[in-house]
């Protein structure tokens, strides 16, 4: 076999391999996102109203800003923000890994290093977003918790939430957004959007339990009708 042959071989087995992961993977994800954590839960019929948002890649839990269960104002100050003065009704909470929030405002801005580098593991980030009255559409569904859900949702997401004192902040993408020094590590088995489902599996919150992709999160929360 020539050299060229010998190569053109290796890099077909090459391919063939990284297609087969890929295959794995999403097989994967699928049955994993479709098994339920909290199966007999029901949403009430009065309660405490949040969303879950996605971009169609990454998930996001979107919080009333002020509720007797918790002040997120305390937390993540408007001071903050590029624009603080703004009547801000709603908070907006995501985790994930740093070098992929820093540097990809958009996802055409996403390269290959930075990608694999989020795939080996990398350190993470809480990405928070303040909204002035979000309405709900099929990217930001509304999802009705009780009071005692939503106090076990605070304290889920506050534990992925460094110390005021020792965190540093990062610009956002925009005035009404900022990026936070997070605990913990992301890799292909821990990803934002297996953080979203995480927060609302503490919660008590049907959700599923592997769900890599932003598709296992939002199935398990319907879209509004007429959203």
């Amino acid at each position: 076999m020539t050299p060229v042959r010998r190569a053109a071989l290796w890099l077909g087995m090459a391919l063939a391999a990284a297609l087969a992961l890929i295959v794995v993977f999403l097989l994967s994800s699928w049955i994993g996102s479709s098994i339920a954590r909290n199966g007999d839960w029901q949403e009430p019929d009065n309660g405490i109203t949040i969303m879950i948002e996605t971009n169609g890649v990454h998930t996001a839990i979107v919080m009333p800003l002020i509720s007797p269960q918790k002040d997120w104002r305390e937390e993540f100050p408007a001071s903050d923000l590029e624009r603080p003065d703004w009547p801000y009704t709603h908070v907006s909470v995501s985790w994930g890994e740093r070098e992929v929030f820093l540097n990809t405002p958009q996802w055409t801005d996403l390269t290959p290093s930075t990608a694999l580098g989020a795939i080996i593991g990398g350190d993470a980030l809480l990405h928070v977003a303040h909204y002035a009255n979000p309405a709900p559409s099929p990217n930001h569904r509304e999802l009705r918790i009780t009071p005692a859900e939503y106090a076990r949702l605070i304290t889920a997401i506050e534990r992925s939430t460094a110390s005021q004192e020792t965190r540093q902040s990062y610009p956002g993408y925009s005035w009404y957004d900022v990026f936070y020094e997070a605990p913990g590590s992301y890799h292909i088995g821990n990803t934002c959007n297996q953080w979203t489902s995480d927060m609302l599996a503490e919660a008590g919150i049907k959700t599923g339990l592997w769900t890599p992709l932003a598709g296992g999160v939002m199935k398990w929360v319907p879209e509004q009708p007429g959203s």
